[in-house]
């Protein structure tokens, strides 16, 4: 006799053959397990419209649904399960452990798989994750790089990780740079994923860290773009010893067109953006910006913005969020040797903790 599915709140605790997230398209997108994989019992226009029906009559909402589900499964059952053997075991899970994860469940149990069902869905996921996130950032001792906008920190931390330090890369996961013009770009700006997946994003990175490590980190804001940091992770970074790093202004300047080419080929966009600091600037000022774009004059452009909007909005922030200060580390540039000679005072700063 076919085994019936096995249920568990805490599948973070074994280790499964793969995890299916039934939900549709957008639920998944919107967050979901990591290293799930996503095969929909309904899609988003079948669960809208077996919704609609549902508001008429509960009964052939059912039927209708049903129907759907049965045609998908077995779609699903040619393109994905065919091949697996009868070692398989599936962790299978829907939005709120109900109908649709069961019913996927049962039809594998019935082939002969061992399938367990996460009880309550994606909300024990979501209720496990908020859990975490209040707990684990206080285990860990953090190491901040402060420095001026474009004296390289991000590109520095991107190194030590290089070279095996635990970094946390709070605007990689983000996926912004972490200021008016930090939108990342592909050919086009990239959307940030939803706070829910940031979240996930940021779990399995610091449940990735030994804790008897430092982890360094940028001393970041605590709202990257459209997302916030949770709370307990910015207490601790406010706490969290800094090292700040200083560099020329004509260095920073040069970085940072290296860093946002997509700014210079884009000026209406880059305009439109300044456009939000009118309020703070005044029309003169940001009409000032706009010639020196106009005009292609970047280098002037970008030193007067770091001078006017960028440095002493950074000053403020660092004097009111991240007071431990403990070693100012001075470069000439950001070149491979400075850089080099960077890494290892860096390095050095842990063995004197």
């Amino acid at each position: 006799m076919p085994p019936s599915p096995s249920y568990t709140q805490q599948p973070w605790t074994e280790t499964y053959s793969e995890i299916i997230d039934v939900r549709s398209q957008c639920e998944f997108a919107e967050d979901c397990i990591p290293g799930a994989i996503n095969l929909p019992v309904l899609n988003d226009a079948e669960r809208a419209l077996v919704g609609t029906i549902y508001k008429q009559s509960p009964f052939t909402a059912r039927k209708k649904g049903a129907a759907l589900v049965a045609k998908n499964i077995s779609q699903h059952l040619s393109d994905r399960f065919e091949s697996k053997d009868k070692n398989y075991r599936p962790l299978v899970y829907c939005w709120r452990g109900g109908q649709r994860s069961n019913s996927m469940a049962l039809v594998l149990a019935q082939i002969g798989w061992q399938v367990t069902v996460l009880e309550g869905g994606y909300k024990t996921y979501r209720a496990y994750v908020r859990q975490q996130l209040e707990e684990l950032p206080a285990q860990f001792t953090y190491k901040l790089l402060c420095g001026l906008t474009g004296s390289g920190k991000t590109h520095i931390l991107r190194q030590l990780s290089r070279q095996n330090h635990q970094v946390l890369d709070l605007e990689a996961l983000a996926n912004h740079r972490g200021s008016l013009l930090g939108e990342e770009w592909a050919g086009k700006p990239t959307a940030q994923p939803s706070q829910k997946l940031f979240e996930s994003l940021l779990l399995q990175q610091l449940q990735s860290f030994e804790p008897s490590q430092p982890v360094w980190v940028e001393s970041e804001s605590n709202k990257i773009g459209q997302l916030h940091l949770p709370p307990s992770l910015w207490q601790q970074m406010k706490q969290a010893t800094c090292i700040e790093l200083q560099l020329p202004i004509a260095a920073r300047v040069q970085f940072l067109l290296q860093e946002y080419p997509h700014l210079v080929d884009n000026p209406d966009i880059l305009k439109a953006k300044l456009q939000l600091l009118k309020s703070r600037y005044g029309k003169e000022k940001i009409q000032q910006w706009e010639q020196l774009i106009d005009s292609q004059q970047w280098q002037q452009f970008v030193r007067d913005l770091l001078q006017h909007h960028y440095d002493p909005s950074y000053r403020q922030s660092i004097e009111r969020d991240f007071k431990n200060t403990r070693q100012i580390l001075s470069m000439v540039d950001l070149s491979p040797d400075s850089i080099a000679s960077l890494l290892n005072s860096l390095v050095a700063t842990l063995s004197v903790s």
